[in-house]
């Protein structure tokens, strides 16, 4: 599959970069899909929830009343979980949700993501670019000259520029990464994904590679 190279003004240079049909063109594996964003979204969870057990409120430990004789429900301490104030029963404790997923399955993942962008034909391909300095207002100029900015995009860079992802953070819809840190979710969650010219074939060197 072909694609044409734009410039940063939209305007075509002429030239072509070809998708390699092993990563842009396999049939799509959406379990291998859901496991690595299922993953992914397990990974950003902190795990830091807490709630406080029996043995860890503050209170006396007397017996409140006699344990017969009363004509009501026997009773130890203030502590009970039965009463206002008192310890959760099986309460959420602090966990790690992530889990491992087999690297193969990742590039599977990653692959069948790219394959449905470029099904959808949602896939650009821009000229090698840079700013001089951290510009919002650049970026957007950018992504108005692809027709781009009112959908949700994926920049993918060679690797880390500064001040191209300091333009993009205050951009709710942009997001900005590099060919080595590409990954099933943010691919899946963007309407369109715009790869710098130099960073097709860092991408597919990644998922080629033998594993």
């Amino acid at each position: 599959m072909e694609i044409s190279v734009v410039k940063s003004s939209g305007e075509d240079t002429g030239r072509k970069v070809t998708l390699a049909d092993s990563v842009f063109g396999i049939e799509p594996n959406d379990h291998a899909i859901y496991l690595d964003v299922k993953s992914y979204l397990a990974n950003q969870r902190q795990g830091t929830h807490k709630s406080k057990q029996r043995n860890e409120i503050s209170g006396s430990s007397k017996k409140l009343k006699k344990q017969k004789g009363t004509g009501g429900a026997r009773a130890g301490n203030i502590k009970n979980p039965l009463f206002r104030g008192g310890g959760r029963v099986f309460g959420p404790q602090p966990r790690d949700y992530s889990f491992k997923l087999n690297k193969k399955v990742k590039d599977l993942a990653r692959k069948s993501a790219l394959a449905y962008k470029a099904k959808d034909n949602a896939i650009a391909v821009l000229e090698d670019f840079s700013f001089e300095a951290p510009k919002t207002k650049e970026y957007l100029k950018l992504l108005s000259s692809l027709s781009l900015d009112t959908k949700k995009t994926l920049l993918v860079l060679p690797s880390s520029d500064k001040n191209i992802a300091l333009s993009a953070r205050n951009l709710q819809r942009a997001m900005v990464t590099t060919a080595e840190n590409i990954n099933t979710y943010d691919v899946m969650n963007a309407d369109a994904l715009i790869f710098v010219e130099s960073s097709v074939e860092k991408v597919v060197n990644l998922l080629n590679k033998e594993q």
